[in-house]
């Protein structure tokens, strides 16, 4: 419905269905995604022009959300030590430890204007069958000493796109270099090693993100190399960067 609905508002009219529980969610490569109750789960529409900085620069558009839903929480007074991180390219993380949440987004351009569809959804209220942000809040309690209240699903979607709108604005006009540097405050793979393609594979070094928001590896013994995040997969469990 959100799909055909896009094309018929006009531009400068928002667009989000919010879900309470999502049973029949797809994830990247078209995997499920299964979302129990608990969970900030939301799909949202947004309008980028093709000739604009955003538009030149399409992928970088789940790099801003992946950050936004980490600021949701973390730019709450007395919350910003809270363990949440963005993991390349489009996943939200416990530390470099567990994933909490993800990120899908699907682009279409029509004369010169990308119709965005975001879809995020990450874990806020159900410990199962991993971890939840209120968990990660009531860990931060015991050992600070702190009295943090938990947050809701809907407080922490509503923050998440209020961020999303202003990542989008400084990146309108200021380009990457406007939100990497809180980009990387945020994602977990500083200076980390890697494997490239398979276990054997060369090793390698990540040392940040290009101009078109893709990963970019300091491979043993030779140059600096872009890693397209459609075409490839992070698997943190093995450190290793393999083709899909």
């Amino acid at each position: 419905l959100i799909g055909r609905l896009m094309f018929e508002l006009p531009e400068e009219m928002g667009l989000i269905a919010v879900a309470v529980r999502q049973t029949q969610g797809k994830g990247r490569g078209g995997n499920a995604w299964l979302s129990p109750v608990g969970c900030a789960l939301a799909t949202l529409h947004i309008s980028i022009p093709l000739h604009s900085n955003l538009g030149q620069r399409i992928p970088f558009i789940q790099h801003l959300v992946s950050l936004a839903v980490v600021e949701s929480v973390r730019s709450l007074p007395g919350y910003e030590d809270i363990e949440l991180r963005v993991k390349w390219p489009n996943d939200i993380y416990y530390s470099n430890l567990m994933k909490l949440g993800g990120v899908l987004v699907n682009s279409t351009l029509l004369e010169t204007t990308f119709h965005i569809l975001i879809g995020f959804g990450f874990n806020v209220n159900n410990s199962n069958p991993t971890i939840c942000i209120n968990d990660l809040i009531a860990k931060f309690n015991k050992e600070e000493g702190t009295a943090l209240k938990p947050l809701s699903p809907d407080c922490l979607i509503a923050r998440t796109v209020t961020a999303l709108e202003r990542l989008i604005d400084v990146f309108q006009e200021k380009g990457p270099n406007g939100v990497l540097p809180q980009y990387y405050k945020y994602w977990i793979h500083s200076g980390q090693q890697v494997r490239l393609r398979h276990e054997r594979g060369p090793l390698a070094w990540i040392v940040g993100v290009d101009d078109c928001g893709y990963l970019q590896v300091h491979e043993e013994g030779g140059d600096v190399q872009s890693v397209h995040p459609d075409g490839n997969s992070f698997d943190m469990l093995r450190n290793l960067l393999v083709p899909k």
